[in-house]
């Protein structure tokens, strides 16, 4: 049985799902089995995807319009794809960077198990940049007390660290010689700079 999932980003009207609809119709997707959502890649509560992965079955086919549509990033895309090879569920990608994506086949199968690789490939470089970042860190004397205010250095060392998904705010902020709570004062949960992070990278360099 075909599955599909659409998604746009914005929900105020100015993006429209009739594209994505349109062309897993044609592919064959029943009307009455394709979930949609309206929210940002980045965002965690997807209910419609939610759904569309309780809904899938063992030898089911999940049809999504374009890979971007479906994973948050690579890393969770890679996640993703696992649990449904687990389950027996095959996926499809209808077009874009990943449309020779068809899990059903051998050639699909091949080139998802690349993108695998570099997901895995991505992570250690993460996880090297952390380390690196860290021990300069340690270097300049910063493994001590907690400094007053967070410095533009310390600042794009947490941004290294947080992309990672698996990153441990409380352990990048001891490791950094901050409090956890100034940490989330400067950065979001992905790594990405709060307003005052922004205000601090724009600045001239650091005393």
């Amino acid at each position: 049985m075909l599955l599909g999932y659409i998604r746009v980003s914005k929900s105020d009207g100015s993006q429209s799902l009739d594209l994505q609809r349109d062309a897993l119709l044609a592919a064959g997707v029943a009307p009455d089995r394709i979930y949609e959502d309206l929210a940002s890649g980045r965002q965690d509560a997807r209910p419609g995807l939610e759904a569309c992965l309780k809904a899938l079955r063992p030898e089911d086919t999940l049809v999504v319009w374009k890979l971007d549509r479906l994973g948050r990033n690579l890393r969770h895309l890679v996640t993703l794809v696992e649990t449904l090879y687990r389950r027996e569920v095959a996926l499809k990608v209808m077009t874009g960077q990943g449309a020779q994506i068809d899990t059903t086949t051998a050639n699909g199968r091949l080139v998802f198990g690349i993108f695998a690789a570099l997901a895995e490939f991505e992570a250690e470089l993460i996880r090297e940049r952390t380390r690196a970042g860290l021990a300069a860190a340690r270097a300049r004397g910063r493994h001590g007390g907690r400094p007053r205010k967070m410095t533009k250095a310390a600042l794009r060392m947490a941004m290294a660290a947080m992309v990672d998904r698996e990153a441990n705010a409380t352990e990048v902020a001891r490791r950094l010689g901050i409090a956890r709570t100034t940490l989330y004062l400067y950065l979001n949960g992905d790594g990405s700079p709060k307003a005052l992070g922004q205000a601090l990278l724009r600045r001239g360099a650091d005393a």
